[in-house]
């Protein structure tokens, strides 16, 4: 394999793993971003006493 192809090899896998890397960030992101309403009609949500929880729990 000549020494073109190796850096460009390299930078495709590099390039690869990146937008893999980003993707999967925005789709944290974009799960875990809360949903406000934006009519005014909406009610407030009520306030209820809950139990603590591990903040990775769904």
């Amino acid at each position: 394999m000549s020494l073109g192809m190796t850096i460009v090899m390299l930078i495709a896998g590099w390039l690869a793993v990146a937008s893999a890397m980003l993707w999967g960030v925005l789709r944290i992101s974009r799960r875990h971003h809360p949903q406000y309403r934006s009519s005014e009609t909406a009610k407030p949500a009520q306030v209820v006493d809950r139990k603590h929880r591990h903040a990775t729990a769904h």
